[in-house]
């Protein structure tokens, strides 16, 4: 019985470690920005190309950060720890099993809200003809007919006031 307790012991540690690089990992990816206004690095001293055209319509969206599975992983093993210390003998063994499920479905929902912010839909038509939607953060307010000019380098596009 010593042995058994060592063992749940020693794997709980290591559950534990595991957790804490997992949340540290989680912590240092933020979302990128998606607004009109915010260049990433690599954006500057790059040729952008400039079109031009009138807002045709805009719609409030929801953008979404995809996930990496840090926070279904991290549930997965603090749940895991968690429901490792129900019952005894087999009983820790079925409680550490359905706690990391618990812990990786409720992980991947926080991933889910954490990445989740509102958005635009600008749809604009180009003065060449074209129409084309473009979806950013709602840092700004655009209405149809409003002028506006698009930005684009490295497959990005940005919507702007022009």
């Amino acid at each position: 019985m010593n042995t058994q307790k060592f063992t749940v012991a020693r794997i709980k540690s290591s559950v534990l470690v595991i957790s804490m690089a997992a949340v540290t990992v989680l912590s240092g990816c933020a979302a990128q920005s998606t607004s009109g206004s915010v260049y990433r690095e690599s954006d500057t001293r790059r040729a952008q190309i400039i079109e031009q055209g009138t807002v045709e319509s805009v719609r409030i969206v929801t953008i979404q950060a995809e996930s990496n599975g840090v926070g279904p992983l991290a549930g997965g093993v603090i749940g895991g720890i968690a429901g490792s210390g129900v019952g005894g003998g087999r009983g820790q063994a079925v409680g550490a099993v359905l706690g990391a499920v618990l812990g990786g479905v409720a992980g991947q929902r926080i991933e889910e809200n954490a990445g989740t912010r509102p958005g635009l839909e600008i749809t604009v038509k180009l003065d060449n003809g074209t129409l084309r939607a473009y979806v950013q953060e709602g840092d700004e307010q655009f209405r149809a007919g409003d002028r506006v000019r698009i930005t684009t380098s490295g497959g990005y596009s940005r919507v702007s006031r022009g």
